[in-house]
């Protein structure tokens, strides 16, 4: 691309106050059309990814148990699930950047339905071996990765920016409701006959697959075509001039290793509990997360929502470790778990705006791609942490140790220098989202130092 035409696309893309011309084009057409007909295919593909990725977690486990009686199996599983979290951001960023997200989509849906069938006739047949169950458990993880990029770069061409927050919000509140019922039902599932859950996601996937190549044409496709391995680390780059996310991915990479190890030090300590008691304390943080979506719906975004977050774990794992102590941990637990929930949904919905609000379309997937790189990517650490946890501690020695943490890390972001740095402010000019009419008792509530101006107000 030559030196004037890359300054004319810069050039377009400032005067559209941020959104490159062709997006604004396409994002003007979809206004047309009500919201609830636009961008409803986002919300129910979102959950059925969301529905077919939790209930695969936990069928592809039980499957390669039941296949080879090995739990040593059963682990693998669930690691060739999770491993494409730690490879496959960066560079499938890279890749939506490229390709229209709508196209993307299509190719997902497709392979996963190609995934789970395969599977589905090895069964017949009296398989999978062991690897190809892996293979599977694989690609799986690999394609939901792809989905989430291309669904993040898909829906700011579909929304107007005053409508963009309550977008946000359902499609967090969808996923939440899709991760809530998953795990449970791909139990359920596997419970009735191991073939059923992957017969349920054969369909599932060939439903959403339909929905999106029914859906109109191509929108919001890349304006700017990366070419090199320079372009691979733009959603770095992106990231070092944008301190908010910069201080989000801190943030929320630290608190996802600190609820997670403490999920993981729960149910390493659950012996003698019944998998009903256990299931429903697991399901506490899916609650919270719904919960959180619906404040979202109703409440403009906190601009201090990084600050609010850390104080909402501190919150949490003092409740857990104080549970430890008073003999009733599972409680305590599902509370805490609650409270993360509310604030996790909370900061996710904030932090999404801003990455639509504020950076450039073209590398929209790429710089989401490294962010969740990093926040998801604490999960897969959480494990083993909490195991060596509960061995050297116990459940209580190990919910201390976190709780400590958690507070000392907190105090320690209350000093200034680090303050500006971990926990900055929302951007002051983000749109003013569209809310639901709030009663007036909520009036209170809006206080202006802690809610997002609107354009041109005083800074």
């Amino acid at each position: 691309m030559s030196c004037s035409t890359a300054r004319d696309r810069k050039v377009g893309f400032e005067k559209a106050g941020g959104v490159d011309e062709r997006v604004r084009r396409a994002r003007l057409k979809a206004l047309k059309v009500p919201i609830r007909v636009g961008i409803a295919p986002i919300w129910i593909g979102s959950a059925i990814s969301t529905v077919g990725m939790r209930t695969l977690g936990v069928a592809y486990p039980l499957l390669a148990l039941t296949q080879t009686s090995s739990p040593a199996a059963a682990g693998w599983a669930g690691f060739a699930l999770t491993i494409p979290i730690l490879l496959f951001y960066v560079p499938g960023g890279f890749l939506v950047d490229r390709i229209s997200p709508r196209r993307v989509i299509l190719c997902v849906e497709a392979g996963r339905l190609l995934s789970v069938a395969s599977v589905l006739l090895a069964m017949m047949a009296g398989g999978p071996t062991l690897v190809h169950l892996l293979l599977a458990a694989a690609a799986e993880g690999g394609l939901w990765v792809l989905y989430t990029l291309a669904e993040s770069a898909l829906l700011p061409a579909m929304v107007k920016p005053a409508r963009m927050h309550t977008a946000l919000a359902k499609s967090e509140a969808a996923s939440h409701f899709a991760s809530l019922a998953g795990r449970p039902l791909g139990g359920y599932l596997f419970g009735v006959g191991r073939i059923v859950p992957f017969v349920v996601n054969s369909i599932l996937f060939t439903f959403s697959f339909a929905l999106f190549f029914t859906w109109g044409r191509d929108l919001g496709r890349r304006p700017n075509r990366p070419s090199g391995w320079r372009d691979l680390a733009e959603g770095f780059r992106v990231l070092t001039k944008l301190p908010f996310l910069g201080g989000s991915i801190a943030v929320t990479t630290f608190t996802n290793l600190m609820v997670n190890t403490l999920i993981m030090i729960y149910v390493a300590g659950s012996e003698g509990m019944s998998s009903l008691k256990v299931g429903i304390v697991l399901s506490a943080g899916g609650v919270g997360g719904v919960l959180g979506s619906v404040l979202s719906l109703v409440l403009p975004p906190v601009r201090n929502v990084l600050r609010l977050h850390l104080w909402i774990w501190v919150f949490a794992l003092v409740l857990a470790a104080f549970g430890t102590y008073v003999g009733l941990p599972s409680y305590f637990f599902a509370f805490a778990l609650v409270a993360t929930g509310i604030g996790g949904a909370l900061s996710n919905v904030a932090i999404r705006s801003v990455e639509v609000h504020k950076v450039d379309p073209a590398t929209l997937a790429r710089v989401v791609g490294v962010s969740r790189l990093s926040s998801r990517g604490a999960f897969c650490f959480a494990a083993p942490l909490g195991g060596f946890m509960v061995t050297w501690g116990d459940v209580q020695g190990g919910s201390a140790v976190l709780c400590l943490l958690m507070v000392a890390v907190a105090l320690v972001s209350t000093w200034r220098p680090i303050r500006v740095r971990l926990t900055p402010l929302l951007p002051p000019d983000l749109p003013r989202p569209e809310l639901p009419r709030l009663p007036k008792m909520l009036g209170a509530l809006r206080l202006s130092q802690d809610l997002v101006p609107s354009p041109g107000a005083d800074r």
